[in-house]
């Protein structure tokens, strides 16, 4: 197609491409992590036709540094299927181990073992081969495989995960090229900075998490934070939600996402939260949930290395190997920070533009709003036959879809839809 086609025309063209349904084409799913896994369970209980593709939970294994806790509680981590048995707490028993509750923070190392447990009893039929390529070809998608195998699709379901959407604020990229700045997704080991300075940006779990796994790997981490004051929730008031008062409930519901209305809402109402002015949706998924650590990380930071909060970096030179910070400081002042590397724990940022294995007329068709898809209540996209879920579909759908249980509402939808879609 002519580069200098209209985003319109391109839409156009890519809908009319796959407006015809294959219904003897399997669909792919692309991600073996917690929400490719439980969409594939769905899927196949419907009696869909599927093929999934990755390796079980490569995501969490490469991009989450060893020794992490994950910040969901273990009744809030169970990857969903349509049939019981296959839950964390099943996961525990199988294995051998006593039952937790609220008050047990799961390694990540564990969670890990969770999920491959998961797919080889409930979706056998992963395949560890990668999908490096999807477009529009005859009605359905074409599928290129990293094995070289191409074959054709009904419908594609992208559960790609979160390290495509690392975020790496524009005005520092330039330390890249000096090997001086990296995102917390890149980095499975961090003994290897030990005895560095390393200046961790960001107030989040991962931010405090990383500075204190750092400082206890005998790295030399300062935080610098925006955040007027570092936050860290407070810890259940017992092991099972459903042991606090009536009175307590009442005033603070329990929800997946813990105690409050708040997050009850957003955990409760994900088919509404689509309706939300955009404007709306986008305020409550960065600040329900907002940047905190959580309670059992704060005995590991307080008065462990340098928090600076009120900070924002004014700008960031390499100079002799090492990098220069000059932070813009709470009264308008500023001052210099030298660190040996910058860490960036700045989250991630949902945008088509970077799921690379989309072909370039096929990601431009997919109509977005700030880099997010537009999703149908069934989590489709605007060309037919392309699905997004997990964090992709959480400004569709709100901060649920950034943790393990919101695959209980994405796989659910996304079966029904596929499976209407196939009939």
């Amino acid at each position: 197609m002519p580069p200098n086609f209209s985003a319109t025309t391109r839409y156009r063209a890519a809908k009319e491409a796959t407006g015809i349904r294959r219904d003897r084409d399997p669909v792919v799913i692309v991600g073996a992590g917690p929400y490719g896994l439980a969409t594939a369970a769905w899927l196949s209980a419907a009696g869909v036709p599927l093929r999934i593709f990755g390796e079980p939970m490569q995501g969490w294994q490469t991009h989450m540094p060893e020794g992490m806790f994950l910040k969901s509680v273990p009744a809030a981590s169970s990857i969903s299927a349509p049939e019981p048995g296959y839950t964390f707490a099943d996961f525990r028993a199988a294995e051998g181990r006593g039952p937790v509750g609220d008050l047990y923070p799961i390694p990540v190392e564990e969670f890990i073992g969770y999920g491959r447990w998961f797919q080889e009893r409930r979706v056998p039929e992963v395949e560890r081969s990668m999908v490096r390529g999807v477009q529009a070809d005859d009605g359905g998608f074409g599928i290129t495989l990293d094995s070289g195998e191409e074959f054709l699709a009904g419908s594609v379901v992208v559960s790609t995960g979160l390290v495509p959407f690392a975020h790496e604020p524009p005005e520092l990229r330039g330390l890249a090229v000096a090997g001086l700045i990296s995102h917390t997704c890149e980095h499975r080991d961090l003994t290897g900075f030990e005895g560095q300075r390393v200046a961790v940006l960001g107030a989040g779990q991962s931010a405090l998490e990383s500075a204190a796994l750092l400082h206890e790997a005998g790295a030399r981490p300062t935080v610098v934070a925006r955040a007027p004051a570092v936050v860290f929730g407070d810890p259940p008031q017992t092991d099972r939600p459903g042991a606090r008062p009536r009175s307590t409930r009442l005033r603070k519901p329990g929800s997946a996402l813990g105690p409050g209305w708040s997050l009850f809402a957003v955990s409760r109402g994900a088919a509404a939260y689509r309706h939300l002015p955009t404007s709306v949706r986008m305020r409550l998924l960065h600040n329900v949930l907002g940047p905190s650590g959580a309670w059992w990380l704060r005995e590991r930071v307080d008065g462990r290395f340098p928090v600076l909060c009120g900070r924002t970096v004014h700008s960031a030179v390499p100079e002799d190997g090492t990098v220069r910070l000059e932070l813009a400081g709470p009264g308008g002042g500023t001052e210099q920070l030298r660190a040996d590397h910058l860490l960036l724990a700045t989250g991630y940022r949902v945008d088509v533009d970077r799921i690379g294995l989309l072909e370039p007329t096929l990601r431009q068709a997919v109509r977005t709003f700030g880099g997010a898809p537009r999703l149908s209540a069934g989590f489709e996209s605007s060309v037919p036959g392309i699905y997004f879920t997990g964090l992709a579909a959480a400004p569709s759908f709100g901060p649920v879809l950034r943790f393990v249980c919101g695959t209980d509402f994405a796989a659910r939808r996304v079966a029904d839809a596929v499976a209407a879609r196939n009939r």
